[in-house]
């Protein structure tokens, strides 16, 4: 488990060398004059989105990150919650101005909605319970008909699971659908699905915070990038890829990362 931590945390730290880096650029932020940005999440991916047990508050490395975003550009945030299913189509309507959700950067998604630079690099993992001996690799899991996945539709995990893990078809009785990655994962522990494909980030919040029941097995499958989503030509592209390339510079990614990936512990 040490060593996948450390692969996982190598990952993230990764993300550093995704975003320009133009100090002049970084230096001379724009100004929003006060401007209300309104942020959706969905408080279902922790590390990066979720509830506090004790407070109730959205938090996370996207709310650090959005917060310190606005923060450097004189903007105010106002938070708002949806489902992942609605959140691109809202954003690309104009129903907020920023999404995040872990969302992978991915062409067909270019067409829908407007990108920021990526912030953050991660890779899919096979979580499996930390007693699971029949499942070593993804070809093993194919071959055993009866091992089940859960899975959030729509997502890359969705996806991969679909195209990398078993037979290419969306509607494989294999795969066993979530209406959030939180449920699948607690579906796993529970014994009602046998693996969930996630990406590196949730993977070490999970193995750190739950070591006698989750584990990963296999090698990592693909490679993502994350990114903020906005609806198309927004004005705020340019703005927040400027303070992200400025966050770079300045170490205050890399503190995210520490704080988020290594520091924090899940609640139960």
């Amino acid at each position: 488990m040490k060593k996948t931590s450390q692969l996982f945390f190598a990952s993230l730290l990764a993300t550093v060398g995704l975003l320009s880096s133009h100090l002049s650029s970084a230096q001379a932020l724009p100004d929003l004059k006060g401007r209300t940005i309104i942020a959706v999440t969905e408080n279902a991916y922790p590390p990066l989105n979720m509830k506090d047990a004790k407070t109730g508050q959205g938090v996370g490395w996207e709310y650090d990150a959005f917060n310190e975003i606005a923060k450097r550009l004189n903007a105010k945030v106002e938070w708002k919650l949806t489902s992942w299913d609605t959140m691109i189509e809202a954003v690309r309507k104009g129903q907020y101005d920023v999404g995040m959700d872990g969302i992978t950067i991915k062409e067909d998604r270019k067409k829908q909605v407007a990108f920021s630079d990526p912030y953050m690099v991660s890779e899919q993992f096979m979580m499996v319970r930390a007693n699971e001996k029949r499942i070593t690799d993804a070809k093993v899991f194919k071959t055993n008909t009866q091992l089940l996945i859960g899975a959030q539709g729509g997502t890359t995990n969705f996806y991969t699971a679909v195209y990398e893990v078993l037979d290419g078809s969306e509607k494989n009785p294999r795969i066993k659908l979530y209406e959030t990655f939180g449920l699948s994962m607690q579906a796993l522990k529970v014994g009602d699905v046998d693996m969930v494909l996630t990406d590196g980030v949730s993977a070490q919040g999970y193995i750190k915070a739950f070591p006698k029941d989750f584990k990963t097995v296999g090698k990592p499958m693909g490679r993502e990038e994350f990114g903020f989503i906005m609806k198309p030509k927004s004005d705020l592209v340019k703005p927040i890829n400027t303070a992200l390339a400025q966050m770079k510079a300045d170490g205050t990614l890399k503190k995210l990362d520490q704080k988020w990936f290594v520091d924090y512990k899940l609640k139960p």
